[in-house]
């Protein structure tokens, strides 16, 4: 088996007709110019860019109208310069920067396009007992017992807006009132019943009474035991028989598992940190994956299908715990690739390549960001213990455009050095340099580290991992570069959970499958040959020491790890389809089949061929990277940027 150097290769990145569709209030332009770029066969590929993150297909809520201008304004540029995202790319990362340079397979790579339509990257999450996640089921699981925590449908409409507004504010004790009253209009002992159950189901913590006042009836609204009811809000009508925990399926559509979350919870009117689930999915793609919430009902899940777009729950079921990260086994992709060009023989040799040898396991291009700051160099400053380093790389001007809001929070920050005058220039509090902003406020210029510690916590441990991924990634392509695809003496390998070395006796016993390399950390073991040398010369080129990881403030103290160079994915299949119309899906998702939507019948000998693959990958590996082994590509957004400036809004 041979490893082949990289060649630029560009995968066309368009935002779709269906994305377009669903965002009405989304500034969008059609694409002015298409560019070429020759790959290693020989053949050209038309490129556009991936759109910027702000151009969200958005969910649209029926009651938070004013949530919802908020997240439209965090998610827009002020400025509307079609031209920023293009631009700030030019000073982007390419494969390269981040240590991505080999291939394993020797096939003459192809063009392609990969997420033309966001419904043409489907995931399904693996759970620990190696089922499949899938949306078949909306049904809601029947109880033995009734309680007020069962709302029918009339809860969810029989309060007001103002009545909702009233009500949230007395159960989050955000007001000088001790109960809301609600007058009854139509006086029946039913209409009665629904009001009682629409404030008890919708607001947890709030008892209900009936009183007279003036000839009228009304519903008080009140707390039963203060602010210990609102710690524990259900406890006082959850059913014993009943587990604690509603596990269900979510199936998004063009949104990444915590945004999801979000809406999930203001729709709910519940705190996030009570949904827990096994692993983040895609925001460019369908995903469909297992999301547990305590104590909230299928009922009350179950309603949300009939108020937000791009999402839809089912498969309910009633447990006694939690999901925990990390417990899942992996994730199985169905992927389309349009528009490919590689003859048959060059897509048999590519796909059997992947089944049989697989793809270097490097961590792909979204660990590293989009900007033309990295975010390993945040991670490496951090771990120098550089603070005033950690907070210019952060907040300092970039080259490129950013959103309107951002650059005149930067250029603030470069003249004044002011967190309060910074900040003021930031509609956006809630991005990173918001935190550190509001930190610098509050803790003063000279203590950096108290006022990093505002961003949360995974934000903070993601700089650290980034830089991690950066050595590894460098590493890994050394490794192959040095010796090949075969396993060779002072290698290293896992024998349960630790990693010993071969010796030159047993080499002939393990394969490059067998092979792994460690995450740089505490109490890891390098390889004994010219790469555990290696690992050294670039820790020692950043300024830190590789037998000595564990840093004076404990969370940013690397723990090693070791991966698997090789990945040789499961459960690989593939075919290739003829197609006309490039906005015709290509096969039915879990959605389609419970409507009943039929997969449009395609022709023989259509205008467009397009490869459709199938595979299965464990936790923490990049479907990209699996998919660049393919067709031969650079997956950065730079490389595709620099051959556009402008592309669909």
């Amino acid at each position: 088996m041979e490893t082949v150097e990289m060649n630029s290769v560009s995968l066309k990145h368009p935002r779709s007709e269906d994305d377009v569709a669903n965002a009405d209030e989304i500034k969008r332009q059609k694409i002015l110019e298409k560019s070429k770029t020759g790959n290693d066969s020989g053949q050209s590929i038309e490129t556009v860019t991936e759109p910027p993150e702000d151009m969200k297909n958005e969910m649209i809520p029926n009651e938070e109208s004013e949530e919802q201008e908020e997240e439209e304004l965090e998610d827009s540029d002020e400025d509307g310069d079609p031209e920023s995202f293009a631009d700030m790319m030019k000073h982007g990362l390419t494969e390269s920067d981040v240590g991505i340079t080999k291939f394993v397979s020797s096939h003459k790579g192809f063009s392609g396009i990969l997420k033309e339509r966001y419904s043409d990257f489907v995931v399904h999450e693996i759970g620990k007992d190696g089922r499949v996640s899938h949306l078949d089921d909306f049904s809601v699981p029947v109880d033995d017992e009734v309680n007020f925590e069962d709302p029918s449908e009339e809860t969810f409409t029989v309060l007001s807006d103002e009545d909702k507004q009233r009500l949230e504010e007395l159960q989050l004790f955000k007001n000088k009132e001790t109960s809301v009253a609600i007058e009854v209009v139509e006086d029946t002992k039913e209409k009665r019943t629904v009001i009682h159950q629409a404030v008890k189901s919708l607001f947890p913590g709030l008892e209900t009474k009936t009183e007279d006042r003036d000839g009228k009836k009304y519903i008080i609204a009140y707390h039963a035991a203060g602010k210990k009811a609102l710690a524990n809000p259900r406890k006082h009508s959850w059913p014993k028989s009943r587990g604690s925990y509603c596990h269900f399926v979510l199936y998004k559509e063009n949104k990444d598992t915590m945004d999801a979350i979000n809406v999930l919870s203001k729709f709910l009117r519940v705190k996030p940190n009570i949904f827990s689930y096994m692993g983040t999915k895609d925001k460019r793609a369908i995903t469909v994956q297992e999301i547990a919430v305590l104590r909230i009902t299928a009922q009350r899940l179950a309603h949300l299908n009939k108020c937000l777009m791009n999402f839809k729950l089912g498969n309910f079921s009633y447990k006694n715990h939690p999901l925990k990260l990390g417990e899942l086994q992996g994730n199985h992709f169905t992927v389309v690739l349009r528009n490919i060009t590689g003859t048959d023989d060059q897509i048999e040799q590519a796909m059997h390549s992947l089944r049989e040898i697989g793809f270097i396991n490097y961590y792909g291009m979204q660990r590293f960001g989009t900007t033309a700051v990295p975010t390993y160099q945040i991670g490496r400053a951090i771990l120098q213990n550089n603070w005033n380093e950690v907070m210019d790389l952060i907040l300092k001007p970039r080259p490129g455009a950013e959103k309107g809001y951002l650059v005149k929070c930067r250029e603030e920050w470069a003249k004044t050095k002011d967190p309060a005058a910074a900040l003021k220039k930031l509609p956006v509090k809630r991005c990173v340099e918001g935190q550190l902003l509001r930190g610098l406020l509050k803790y003063g210029m000279k203590n950096i580290i108290s006022a990093f510690g505002i961003i949360p916590r995974n934000n903070r441990l993601m700089y650290i991992h980034s830089y991690q991924s950066y050595v590894w990634n460098n590493m890994v392509s050394k490794r192959i570069e040095e010796y090949g695809l075969r396993a060779v003496p002072g290698d290293l390998i896992l024998k349960g959970a630790t990693a010993v070395h071969i010796e030159e006796g047993d080499v002939d016993n393990y394969t490059i499958h067998d092979v792994v390399m460690p995450l740089p950390g505490f109490d890891v073991i390098y390889p004994k040959h010219k790469i555990g040398e290696a690992y050294k010369e670039m820790l020692v080129a950043d300024n830190l020491d590789i037998n000595n990881m564990r840093h004076k403030i404990r969370d940013y103290s690397l723990s090693g790890a070791y991966r698997k160079i090789i990945i040789r994915p499961q459960n690989v299949s593939w075919e290739v389809v003829a197609y006309d119309d490039p906005k015709i899906p290509l096969f039915t998702t879990d959605l389609d089949k419970l409507e009943g939507k039929p997969l449009p019948v395609l022709p023989t000998d259509g205008k467009f061929r397009a490869l459709k693959m199938e595979f299965s990958l464990p936790p923490s590996t990049y479907a990209t990277m699996a998919i660049r082994e393919v067709l031969k590509m650079d997956t950065s957004i730079k490389n595709q940027t620099q051959l556009n400036t402008t592309w669909l809004r």
